[in-house]
């Protein structure tokens, strides 16, 4: 009796496994709203997003957690706030006492692998702020944007690889595919491009005259829309790859920026990257997975800090009952059509200044001292500043914040000599041209309160309390 009950579990757990998808989370470096076929641009080329918009969910209203890199990416492993997590501006370290997508997924049987930008801690061996650390067990990533013939890390192993940075980064990811994917175990794949982010010398591969392409248009960002040609190719190799190992049906396939583009012209909203405004937080995104949803457009607000608490849906775990506060919520019932609507959510930027972070420069002092056999000449950047600690004044709330309360956004702007406010309906006024304070002073009173309210909770997080309720 003992014999079936196990041979029955074992059944079970067998079938729960195969029948969770791939999850492949791809996110490209400063690729703005409009600057994608499928989202109107008049020239850039972008046929594999788009044929993938064809036939998959298309997110209209798409945020980025924060308007540049590094704090989008602790949004996307955490489900939280970047400021709860240690990551206010470029080039901070997501503290390891935080919980990862990767983990949770690693501890419910996925394999996990990392491969492109990593930039929210280290890449040296051992260290918690490494993707190993962040529970990848394989990755080849690098400490921020890199370009041709990149110095990256191999599970802690440096080296120099000749080629395109962002070819090299979809190889990797290919590599782990054709490896792993007739294993027992489902695969969790992070792809983060370093394209199409500055110094835009990357090409798109196996095109005549890929160097000049664009050349012929009016715009003084070339270089920028051949790397966003370039990343196509490489979401078409990837859908290849999908469809040759029959997994695409049962793969949920992920894309989406890191923040705003760099042209404010096509960005989707008013400025560009470094902005609160529209311009520098709505990203183009896209869903693909046969099995679950056909093609649909979503038009709920929705932001990366919401894949977290979506993929732990999808797989099937739990929320824990010491969860700290997540800022995401489960988009499974938007993308079934159950709900439209779901709650504000805020952001923030400005509060601290960004930390420099040169890829090739630090790798290749790490890669010497390798051979050399000497230590780390960067000893300093294996944990960097994740264990202080701060106490944060609750009326300091100085930067730039908003409050999305679909349709209505709420800024929030506080410098060293004063605070005002904005309120724009971004259903009528995408471009936020018309401010509506004077009009709606019951609604700003009301946003404000919100805004605040959670601005002092991200702080609090920042400094700890979180992991306290945790030790308890």
């Amino acid at each position: 009796m003992k014999k079936l009950f196990t041979l029955s579990i074992c059944l079970i757990l067998e079938a729960f496994s195969t029948s969770r998808p791939n999850i492949i989370l791809v996110m490209s470096d400063d690729h703005g709203y409009g600057d994608c076929g499928f989202t109107g641009h008049p020239f850039v080329q972008t046929p594999h997003l788009d044929d993938m918009a064809k036939s998959g969910v298309v997110f209209n209203q798409f945020y980025a957690s924060a308007p540049v890199c590094s704090p989008t990416r602790a949004s996307v492993l955490t489900g939280r706030h970047p400021f709860r997590v240690n990551v206010p501006n470029h080039g901070h370290y997501l503290r390891p006492h935080e919980t990862t997508i990767a983990e949770k997924l690693k501890e419910a049987g996925y394999l996990t692998g990392h491969f492109g930008k990593w930039h929210i801690g280290s890449v040296q061996p051992d260290s918690p702020t490494s993707p190993g650390g962040a529970g990848f067990d394989e990755w080849l990533s690098g400490l921020n944007f890199f370009d041709n013939n990149p110095f990256l890390s191999r599970n802690g192993n440096f080296e120099q690889i000749e080629g395109s940075g962002t070819v090299i980064t979809m190889d990797a990811t290919l590599a782990f595919l054709e490896k792993y994917h007739q294993g027992p175990k489902p695969l969790f794949i992070v792809t983060w491009f370093p394209s199409p982010h500055a110094p835009h010398r990357e090409v798109p591969q196996d095109m005549p005259n890929a160097s000049t392409l664009y050349n012929k248009q009016r715009t003084g960002m070339k270089g920028y829309f051949r790397e966003i040609t370039l990343l196509d190719q490489q979401m078409g190799r990837l859908r290849k790859k999908l469809q040759e190992c029959n997994l695409t049906d049962n793969t949920l396939l992920f894309y989406c920026s890191d923040n705003g583009g760099l042209d404010p012209k096509t960005s989707g909203g008013r400025e560009r990257k470094g902005s609160i405004y529209e311009g520098g937080l709505r990203v183009p995104a896209i869903l693909e997975w046969p099995n679950r949803f056909s093609a649909k457009e979503v038009n709920t607000p929705c932001i990366t800090s919401d894949l977290y608490p979506t993929l732990l849906s999808i797989a099937g775990i739990e929320k824990e009952k010491d969860q700290p506060p997540l800022d995401g919520i489960n988009l499974m019932p938007i993308l079934y059509g159950k709900k439209n609507k779901r709650p504000p959510f805020g952001f923030w930027y400005g509060f601290r200044n960004g930390q420099s972070t040169w890829n090739d420069r630090i790798i290749k002092d790490l890669l010497d001292a390798q051979k050399s056999g000497n230590p780390t000449p960067y000893p300093e950047r294996i944990l960097k500043n994740v264990n202080e600690f701060e106490t944060f004044d609750p009326d300091n709330l100085l930067g730039h914040a908003a409050w999305n309360g679909w349709p209505w956004k709420l800024h929030r702007i506080q410098t060293k000599e004063e605070t005002y406010y904005e309120l724009y309906n971004l259903e009528k006024d995408p471009m936020e041209s018309q401010n509506l304070v004077v009009t709606q002073r019951k609604r700003v009173q009301s946003m404000t309160n919100a805004l605040e309210s959670w601005q002092k909770s991200v702080l609090q997080s920042w400094s700890g309390k979180d992991y306290e309720k945790s030790e308890k």
